[in-house]
Parts: C-alpha cells; sequence; structure tokens
C-alpha cells in the first residue's frame, strides 16, 4: 500500500508577499515552502548532497526562528505549528 502525498500547495499568498515580507512568521512560512520544495527533489534524486546540506541549513534556520517566535509569541507559535503541520520543537 502506498501512500499517497499531498501535492505542494504554496500557503502565501501574493497580498501577504507585499505587505509582511521582514516579520518572522512570514519568514517561517517561506521557509517551510522551500523545505517542501527540496524535500519533493530529495525524494526523486537521492543522493544529491548539496541540496541535502542546503535542506539541513534551512531546516536549522526555521528551528532558530520557530524558538525565537515560542519566546516572543507562545500563542502565535502553537496557531503556526498547527497551520504548517509541523511537530513541536525540543525545548532546548
Amino acid at each position: 500500500m502506498v501512500k499517497k502525498k499531498k501535492p505542494f500547495i504554496s500557503i502565501i499568498s501574493d497580498e501577504e508577499k507585499e505587505e509582511n515580507k521582514g516579520s518572522v512568521v512570514f519568514q517561517i512560512l517561506s521557509l517551510t515552502n522551500r523545505i517542501r520544495k527540496l524535500s519533493s527533489h530529495l525524494e526523486l534524486h537521492r543522493k544529491d548532497y548539496l541540496s541535502q546540506r542546503g535542506l539541513r541549513k534551512i531546516l536549522g534556520k526555521r528551528q532558530r526562528m520557530l524558538s525565537y517566535l515560542s519566546k516572543k509569541n507562545g500563542i502565535r507559535y502553537k496557531e503556526l505549528i498547527n497551520q504548517l503541520d509541523i511537530r513541536e520543537s525540543k525545548t532546548r
């Protein structure tokens, strides 16, 4: 039985792109979009080590931003985690 993945859909609308480019939430959304694109690329090209490295770097950056957001605004952090359907980070 093969599990079917949802196709990649951008979460960010064009109006949001223009007005909120600098906010932490927008940056997390755009990093998540890039992570999903790279993940689908790496499913086809398993030996693309440079893309794997880039994915790890993006994941680390998103993780740092998520921890910053959780410290500054815990409610918005929980909403964003649920909206993006990603796991909650472990506390350090």
